[in-house]
């Protein structure tokens, strides 16, 4: 049976994943010519089909170097990509710990305007939906643990661009806000006390692409009466289930665990 030839779909994604690669990156971009060759292509082809991904903003060309590299429009659909993963492949896994802990959980992400709830589950029926809604970076544990990859400078511009001095508790000032999310990224996970809510603890950990960065948190929600006497077990299962959202994202196995 004849091979079938490559269709222009195909090349075109070939070229993405080249341009992709991380010799490309570290290179700044790669030529028609070397294109051409490493896909296996005319170089006319290759040059139709780059024109083509330019004109939709999935690659642009150095006006300099003449190279190509990836296009911001690139950028903008991975993060929706990502958003949408993890809305399919986390709900198994924040419905575990809602169950474990017994106590309501949310996954949330960093967001211009805060930090954005994308799913929320309680233990009982009682309808406490949180997703679509927004809330503070500086006070909630999300908002910390969102922020673990930020340098303290970068975490203080957006605790102050969110945070109203009247928000702030009696005593805390943004020097402490970075203290806070310092001994955060030591414990690795994120806990407030009665900052958002009055009676009530957040335990957070952030949920890691796969490059390593932080793209979303875990968290979860209880009275302080309940949680408190049981913080440290209570971040064990809310650390474990951010890994495993976080080996999922990576393409790693999970395997047989007992928690989320």
């Amino acid at each position: 049976m004849a091979t079938e030839r490559p269709s222009s779909v195909h090349r075109a994604a070939t070229i993405l994943d080249l341009l992709g690669s991380a010799g490309a990156v570290e290179r700044g971009g790669l030529g028609v010519v070397e294109i051409a060759r490493r896909v296996g292509r005319e170089k006319s082809q290759i040059s139709r089909a780059l024109r083509v991904l330019e004109e939709t903003g999935l690659a642009e060309r150095d006006p300099e170097t003449r190279t190509y590299r990836l296009g911001l429009r690139i950028v903008t659909m991975a993060r929706h990509a990502e958003r949408q993963w993890l809305l399919a492949r986390t709900p198994p896994v924040l419905g575990r710990l809602t169950a474990l802990t017994r106590e309501r959980a949310h996954l949330s992400v960093l967001d211009d305007q805060g930090v954005l709830t994308l799913l929320s589950r309680t233990p009982t029926p009682v309808r406490d939906d949180w997703a679509g809604r927004f809330a503070p970076v500086h006070n909630t544990s999300s908002g910390r643990a969102l922020l673990f990859d930020h340098p303290d400078d970068v975490a203080r511009r957006l605790f102050a661009g969110g945070t109203a001095p009247a928000a702030l508790p009696a005593g805390v000032d943004l020097d402490e806000l970075v203290a806070r999310l310092r001994r955060a990224r030591n414990q690795r996970f994120a806990w407030v006390d009665e900052e958002f809510e009055p009676g009530r603890i957040a335990i957070a950990a952030p949920v890691r692409d796969l490059h390593g960065r932080v793209c979303a948190a875990l968290n979860v929600s209880a009275p302080k009466a309940r949680v408190a006497p049981q913080l440290d077990a209570v971040a064990r299962l809310v650390q474990a289930a951010a890994g495993r959202i976080t080996r999922e994202m990576a393409g790693s196995p999970a395997g047989p665990q007992r928690t989320p």
